[in-house]
């Protein structure tokens, strides 16, 4: 609904702006889109509807290309204020806050939608696992589909088709079936999370992100144990049961979907530039008014094309991308293998119910939120850098995983591995979960806006990549979690985690060090460096 007023009032200010020109122009038997006499005024006047053609200087034939009218257009999303920034920001937070939800809850229910189909708990937790690596495949798509019909759109369409998979997951009359629904669901789950991260780039200057990305990266990375707190007790409540865990999210979704219909605007410019141009052909009858997208001869076909092959060819040769790619799936190898952990970790150990040991979660959820005292003051250092430099280097972006969230990951894994014990305080493994919290969201942070930063106009091609590769090891990670735990126990598993995750902790400083270095030797990032 706001998208409709977004459109009128494109309209409008492109009707006001020619009443205006024409009110201006001293030229005899003047029409819009004509050259203007060399004495007239409109020549002095800033704006773009009397721009020279854009194919060749002074052709009457050539396109004239349709741009922001200076950098204070009111039509550019970029220039609403920070309250409204921030407040569409939340919006699209939600969105990702609903679909990381529904990729978590089903574990909540495993045991018994396992007796209902009367398969094993590792069969049953493919329902997460299938959902993952639907996220996985669907990420690939969402760039190309948003660049062509824009944000909004693609945040309706595929919430409302995500949503009709959750529905038939609920109704699902057998295990095949609901696994198959979940895993459709995921791929449509994925490209509003996807497009989420393109909304925040719509809106804000590479300086603001250093605190809009923050706050749309805590809400949305909460998912998973939001979903987990969620569905603590429905499966085993008799009234309601596992099914219920999938109303819950359509609810929850559907709700955030009336939302995001009545009151997000479309924040892609060149969709509006579109709007824009086709309100100056329909009031002026000259067709030669074109938006940078209408100028764009690439197909959706072959947007897809390369949004699905250069993520793959880019990882190849560049070191940035394999590193961060492996250390953030090394991150999601350990949250989801909690999924099913936490019944070892918490139940198992300290005697206490299906329902309370999802509770748990709060303990890294309220880690997360140790992140939001980090934002001011990451950023008066990026400030600091962007005032003396007029630019910010892509490795000041590393500072939320250095300012000790990196090593936090290996040492709150070792501290739950090893206290995680019955003659120990439950308190203890709670507060390592924090601690883990606190990292993992660091890492997530670092890795979106480091790549994006980095790679500039090939970053959705490198987060591409950054999505594909950790969903889809995560979602063989989940089905495989239960047996692991139990093969070699908490202590075992959560050690080889740690020094896993341990080995992975110097990439950031490496990469604040030699990064610039990387960046100067690859084919594809950006290679001015900010002393």
């Amino acid at each position: 609904m706001e998208v409709y007023f977004q459109y009128h009032r494109v309209q409008n200010a492109v009707r006001l702006q020619l009443l205006k020109l024409e009110e201006n122009c001293k030229c005899e038997g003047y029409t819009v889109g004509s050259p203007h006499n060399t004495n007239c005024p409109v020549i002095d006047q800033k704006g773009n509807l009397e721009k020279v053609p854009y194919t060749q200087e002074n052709d009457p034939s050539g396109p004239i290309l349709v741009r922001w009218d200076g950098q204070d257009d009111p039509l550019n999303p970029v220039n609403q204020s920070t309250a409204q920034k921030l407040i569409l920001t939340s919006l699209v937070s939600l969105v990702a806050l609903s679909v990381t939800a529904a990729s978590a809850i089903d574990a909540c229910g495993v045991k018994q939608y396992s007796e209902f189909f009367g398969v094993s708990e590792v069969v049953g937790s493919l329902a997460t696992g299938l959902f993952l690596i639907g996220f996985a495949c669907g990420s690939l798509l969402s760039g190309p589909l948003s660049e062509t019909f824009g944000r909004n759109a693609v945040y309706i369409a595929t919430m409302v088709l995500f949503l009709i998979f959750i529905m038939a997951s609920a109704l699902a009359p057998n295990l095949q079936a609901h696994l198959v629904f979940r895993f459709i669901a995921g791929i449509f789950a994925s490209t509003p999370l996807s497009c989420a991260g393109g909304t925040v780039a719509d809106l804000w200057s590479p300086l603001q992100k250093t605190y809009a990305f923050p706050f749309y990266a805590v809400p949305a990375f909460v998912g998973p144990m939001v979903g987990q707190i969620i569905g603590a007790y429905i499966p085993a409540t008799p009234a309601l049961g596992w099914r219920w865990l999938e109303w819950i999210m359509l609810i929850l979704g559907g709700a955030i979907l009336c939302i995001i219909v009545i009151f997000l605007p479309e924040t892609y410019g060149n969709l509006i530039l579109r709007w824009k141009a086709k309100a100056l052909r329909q009031q002026t009858g000259n067709e030669r008014y074109r938006s940078p997208m209408e100028m764009n001869r690439q197909s959706l076909g072959q947007r897809l094309r390369i949004s699905t092959s250069r993520p793959f060819a880019m990882f190849y040769s560049e070191l940035i991308i394999i590193l961060l790619s492996l250390y953030l799936t090394i991150m999601y190898i350990v949250l989801f293998t909690f999924l099913e952990g936490y019944t070892y970790v918490f139940g198992e150990t300290y005697g206490i119910s299906q329902g309370l040991t999802s509770i748990c979660w709060a303990g890294m959820l309220v880690g997360v939120l140790f992140v939001i005292p980090l934002i001011p003051v990451v950023y008066t250092w990026t400030a600091s850098e962007y005032k003396k430099t007029s630019a910010i280097a892509p490795e000041t972006r590393l500072w939320y995983a250095m300012l000790g969230g990196a090593p936090a990951v290996p040492i709150s894994l070792f501290w739950m591995g090893w206290t995680s014990n019955s003659s120990v305080s439950i308190w203890s493994p709670l507060i390592a979960s924090a601690a883990f919290g606190y990292g993992i969201t660091t890492i997530f942070i670092v890795s979106y806006m480091y790549l994006i930063d980095s790679y500039d106009i090939y970053a959705a091609s490198a987060l591409g990549f950054l999505v594909f590769t950790r969903y889809v090891v995560a979602g063989g990670i989940t089905v495989a979690g239960g047996p692991i735990y139990r093969s070699i126990g908490v202590h075992y598993t959560l050690t080889i985690l740690g020094a896993i995750s341990a080995a992975m902790t110097p990439v950031p400083y490496l990469l604040f060090i030699y990064g610039p270095r990387i960046r100067t030797h690859s084919r594809y990032a950006v290679h001015s460096n900010i002393e």
